[in-house]
């Protein structure tokens, strides 16, 4: 059994510009879920499944919990939502302390906004890519204004009209090279033009992070 007790509280928020019904659906739905949630890989699909289906508990129309006392809730009405995904528990020793699934709600939540708000056509591919770096070489992959989430997540729209999400270990903004990510969402892309976008990325990122490695699925599932 979870002991919540020794579990970093957190509580994170984003505003969306649609729907309560709409919002709700994104977070229910496996086949929309794909469209946000994590990135390509072979497990996504399970992955999916486990946390959204099997392991979630629907405690009301506009809410779903799991075992270690996390919860996720939508409020709003037809035009703007909230989306709230907290845990409850004790107080850590540190409370900046890092925390894996803390920090990935932080991206994910940004994915699930510019899927609902932009509405980008066509299925979604991503590039997950890997290794160690400073926050500073990995913001220096596109240049533009970065938004941040906490201290570890930062996102931005590079030109092409992608979603650039990085988190990274420890704050971007500290001098020392961490383990970092980074993952780029595409939508409706052909083979031939994916596999560019993948061999631009891929010459961005081998210079500056160590033990760099490029994650995509040759074969995503369909949209």
């Amino acid at each position: 059994m979870t002991d919540r007790r020794t579990l970093k509280p957190y509580a994170i928020e984003v505003s969306v510009l649609a729907g309560h019904d709409l919002v709700w659906e994104a977070v229910t739905q496996p086949a929309v879920l794909r469209q946000w949630f994590g990135w390509d890989y072979d497990g996504l699909d399970a992955e999916i499944q486990h946390i959204f289906v099997d392991e979630a508990t629907l405690w009301a129309p506009e809410r779903m919990g799991w075992a270690d006392g996390s919860f996720l809730e939508v409020q709003g009405d037809d035009d703007t939502s909230v989306v709230r995904v907290a845990r409850e528990g004790g107080a850590p020793a540190d409370p900046d302390s890092y925390d894996a699934i803390e920090e990935g709600w932080r991206a994910f939540l940004v994915q699930l906004q510019f899927l609902l708000e932009l509405r980008p056509k066509g299925r979604r591919r991503t590039l997950y890519l890997t290794g160690e770096t400073t926050g500073r070489q990995a913001l220096s992959l596109v240049d533009g204004e970065w938004r941040r989430s906490g201290s570890r997540v930062a996102w931005t729209i590079d030109p092409d009209g992608f979603l650039v999400v990085v988190a990274g270990r420890t704050p971007l903004d500290s001098p020392d090279a961490a383990a970092m990510h980074v993952v780029v969402s595409t939508y409706g892309l052909d083979d031939t033009t994916f596999d560019g976008v993948r061999e631009t990325w891929a010459k961005r990122w081998v210079p500056v992070a160590d033990g760099a490695q490029v994650t995509y699925a040759e074969r995503p599932a369909p949209g």
